[in-house]
């Protein structure tokens, strides 16, 4: 009776653990699930009132940051708009962010209409200069902006003009990979509308190069709407690239995702894709107001 007792005991305490594992996983909900990468991309440099690159970097909630805009290129000099952001400390930031594992693109675009890229040469020489001005390119006739600091890809976000040549831009930005062994110092990221497909990146999406897409689930209301329908065609459409959810820190824009939603109604749909990249927030100046990326990075 005594061994059987013990027997009872040991199968009671087992169930009753296996009972208590089991509640803590389900606790844990869409931050357990297979699909987490931890991600987190935000868009830094549209408002001065943001802070610091080095500042955004010290939050502790972002894994990537987007520099934004180089929004005047294919006619005249190419020319940064960082919403009056001193350039002189930003290449001493980048090195502290990368110090710290965090990676770093420059956007080049934006809602303007000052770019474009006219010819198949424009679009070559506009390559030529982003990899010797803000990445492993160096030499003296190209003035670095960020000085030695050297930047991780290139973003295209591109709302306005025709689509012409962003193809021969990403190929040739990626063909200065070739003189790397182990590295890609030239990576390639596209910001896209959420609507597929998008019209002005097709072409540069389909050569291949672009292995982070995000998706701009913002700003639209059809987009609010369908976000799920429109995710399952981005993701089926580019299964080699890595796709982020892109959304709002701001309740004021269209498409805002309360935190709660984002982590019953938005993560676990996201992170059955097998391509699900991360989050994407847009901005950095509402996350400091709101603190949307504390909540995404949990669960991202």
């Amino acid at each position: 009776m005594a061994l059987a007792s013990r027997r009872r005991l040991a199968t009671s305490l087992f169930l009753a653990l296996a009972a208590v594992l089991f509640f803590l996983l389900a606790a844990a909900g869409p931050a357990a699930a297979t699909g987490k990468t931890g991600q987190v991309t935000v868009f830094w440099g549209r408002n001065k009132a943001e802070g610091s690159l080095r500042e955004a970097c010290d939050a502790g909630t972002y894994t990537f940051i987007i520099i934004s805009f180089l929004n005047v290129f294919g006619h005249g000099k190419p020319t940064l708009d960082l919403s009056g952001h001193p350039i002189g400390p930003i290449g001493a930031d980048i090195k502290y962010c990368q110090s710290k594992s965090i990676m770093l693109f420059l956007s080049i675009g934006g809602p303007g209409t000052d770019y474009s890229l006219p010819t198949a040469q424009s679009a070559t020489d506009l390559a030529d200069y982003l990899w010797f001005a803000f990445l492993a390119g160096h030499r003296p006739s190209t003035h670095r902006p960020f000085g030695e600091a050297e930047l991780d890809g290139i973003d295209l976000f591109i709302d306005n003009g025709p689509a012409d040549f962003y193809d021969v831009l990403a190929t040739r930005l990626w063909s200065y990979n070739k003189e790397f062994r182990g590295r890609t110092p030239a990576q390639m990221s596209a910001t896209t509308r959420c609507r597929y497909p998008d019209p002005r990146l097709s072409r540069a999406l389909a050569t291949g190069v672009i292995t982070r897409i995000n998706v701009r689930f913002y700003g639209d209301g059809y987009c609010a709407a369908y976000w799920e329908q429109e995710w399952d065609k981005w993701t089926a459409a580019y299964p080699q690239s890595m796709i982020y959810v892109g959304l709002p820190a701001s309740e004021k824009t269209v498409g805002y995702v309360v935190p709660k939603n984002l982590y019953y109604g938005v993560v676990p749909v996201v992170q059955k894709a097998a391509n699900y990249g991360g989050i994407m927030i847009w901005e950095r100046y509402a996350d400091k107001q709101s603190n949307y990326s504390g909540y995404a990075i949990q669960w991202a």
